[in-house]
């Protein structure tokens, strides 16, 4: 039997029948149409509103309508009032029924939603925002204007800090530089909002700041050359020489980062946007009246500040430092370095020998402090003075004496012997030796004290040497020593001849040595004594023959020419044989 046979049986009529099939149909597909929808609003991810029904240990359940109730950490609330049985809180559906029957819900994942859903809709690129510095990453900092938005290191600040960690926990203001709404990314800059207050407050700063003003900064870096100061907009340079009167090494001897100053304007040069700044100049200086306080030849106290090749820095105030001259630390002692009298740290007695007040110098000695040992000297030793003293120093022209400690004399080579010629002090004395000797004279103004050797016995040239002496006179001798130009022969102890190579012998001489040696005994002939120029000319080609024999070499030996020194050869020509005139010492 069909169906419109039973229909035929019931006897309803058709149309009836198929309206009533419509209906049921119809109210068939509303509901299926409700269940799916109500499904729908359970899909994970999506953002729902719940109602709080209860806080169990750490965990807050909230019923969302679902069958069952979802479950939050506690952590994810603020505060206690959020807890509250009853509260409505918007929650995202992370999961529906977990293993335990609940469904899974975050209320901190839903406000994040819900603040970025914020942020896009009111702000945009370029626009300022606020926030906290929650923590540090790769490559800068997180901050939390509603959600986590990224504040790379290069744009915290204008210089990059040395830590950004010491932003944790700090309010900011920071441009957006970027938005990223696919990947729900933010990029922002606190650098680009500082520069744009900065550029507005230089132009602020330029219109109004005038040199000679005093304003307020901040330093911001440290040099060794000065410190930069933060006048609002603009940094101006704190030149080291512009911190103090006084003498400082660093900037960070007088202040540090982020410190407060007040500093003096000095200079501004608004085309290239730079100020010079001062900071000493705040108070006054120093060196006003500084002819007052330190007049020539006063007497003062100080401290040694700094030492240099030629000199001593004394401080004499803060601000006020002058400069002992190595030559002006001791009256005796020859100084290499002034470490070796004084050091740095060490107070000194000195006087004020001269004041530029322009270049602002002072000249300062030590040993004006002392009695001018020189004065003494004068006193003490009057030329005529025979003193003893011992060898110091030699030197070429002559050897140092120390008189007493301190005070030295020379002893110049041309008053060692009255007879002698000495090359070299060392032929008659070293280094160490105890000497008499007689002051010459003395020069307390050069200080200086001239010595002499041979004037402690009486001058030979004087009456000695003329009567024990004559032209034409043979005497004997010994060579001590050959030169050039000719042979200089012995006399006596002390009394040197000189035998010109001219009178070696009646023929042209080229090598006195070929004639005489060193040490050989020979009789000469006296061709002149000169008492003014103290030279003996003798000659060996005029000394008489027959004469007896001498000790030492033999004087007739042969020479490297074939001639006899003793018997030179008359078959040289009259222009070879120069005459005895010619002999000289």
């Amino acid at each position: 039997m069909t169906a419109k046979d039973k229909l035929k049986k019931y006897d309803i009529p058709s149309s009836q029948l198929e309206d009533q099939v419509q209906q049921v149909l119809q109210a068939q597909g509303d509901l299926t149409r409700l269940y799916e929808e109500s499904i729908k609003d359970f899909e994970p991810t999506t953002i729902l509103k719940g109602r709080v029904v209860a806080v169990i240990g750490d965990e807050v359940v909230v019923d969302i309508g679902y069958k069952s109730e979802g479950v939050i950490p506690l952590n994810e609330f603020s505060s206690r009032e959020e807890t509250k049985p009853g509260t409505e809180v918007a929650v995202l559906l992370e999961s529906v029924e977990d293993g335990t029957g609940l469904i899974a819900l975050s209320k901190r994942k839903a406000d994040r939603i819900r603040s970025w859903e914020r942020i896009i809709h009111e702000k945009k690129e370029g626009d300022t925002v606020s926030g906290v510095v929650t923590r540090k990453i790769k490559g800068g900092l997180l901050v939390d204007i509603g959600v986590p938005v990224f504040l790379p290191a290069s744009q915290i600040d204008i210089r990059r800090p040395a830590e950004i960690a010491d932003y944790i926990g700090q309010r900011i203001e920071a441009k957006i530089l970027k938005i990223d709404e696919p990947k729900r990314n933010i990029v922002i800059s606190r650098r680009k909002l500082i520069e744009e207050k900065r550029t507005k407050m230089k132009e602020e700063l330029l219109n109004e700041i005038e040199v000679g003003q005093v304003r307020k900064g901040v330093v911001k870096n440290l040099a060794e050359f000065g410190a930069f100061v933060d006048l609002g907009g603009i940094d101006g340079l704190l030149h080291v020489s512009d911190m103090s009167w006084g003498r400082i090494s660093h900037p960070s001897e007088m202040l540090k980062i982020d410190q407060d100053v007040e500093v003096k304007v000095l200079d501004i040069d608004r085309e290239r946007e730079k100020i010079s700044l001062g900071l000493k100049q705040l108070t006054e200086s120093p060196w006003i009246n500084i002819e007052d306080k330190y007049p020539r030849g006063s007497r003062h106290r100080g401290d040694v500040v700094s030492l240099v090749n030629y000199g001593a820095f004394v401080k004499l105030e803060d601000g006020v430092e002058g400069l002992v001259h190595i030559s002006e630390m001791s009256w005796t002692r020859r100084l290499g370095h002034p470490s070796e009298v004084v050091a740095v740290g060490d107070v000194v007695d000195v006087v004020v020998l001269d004041i530029n007040t322009e270049k602002q110098e002072i000249s300062l000695g030590m040993k004006q402090t002392e009695e001018n040992p020189w004065i003494l000297v004068e006193e003490r030793y009057p030329p005529g003075t025979v003193i003893e003293g011992v060898v110091r120093n030699l030197t070429s022209y002559g050897a140092f004496i120390e008189i007493e400690e301190g005070i030295d004399g020379l002893l110049h080579v041309s008053d060692m012997s009255w007879t002698k010629k000495i090359n070299h002090p060392n032929e008659l004395v070293k280094k160490g030796d105890k000497i008499r000797t007689i002051v010459l004279s003395v020069d307390k103004q050069k200080k200086r004290v001239a010595l002499g050797l041979k004037q402690l016995q009486e001058d030979p040239w004087v009456e000695e040497i003329p009567s024990k002496y004559h032209p034409g006179d043979v005497v004997d001798g010994a060579v001590t020593k050959v030169t050039s130009f000719g042979v200089f022969v012995e006399l006596e102890d002390g009394l040197e001849g000189l035998l010109h190579i001219s009178e070696l012998a009646d023929y042209k001489v080229e090598k006195p040595e070929e004639i005489v040696k060193i040490g050989q005994k020979v009789y000469v002939k006296v061709l002149r004594v000169d008492i003014d120029e103290r030279k003996i000319g003798l000659s060996l080609r005029q000394a008489e023959s027959g004469l007896p024999p001498l000790e030492g070499p033999e004087p007739g030996a042969k020479s490297q020419g074939g001639h006899s020194a003793a018997k030179p050869s008359r078959e040289a020509s009259a222009e070879d044989g120069a005459s005895g005139e010619k002999a000289d010492t």
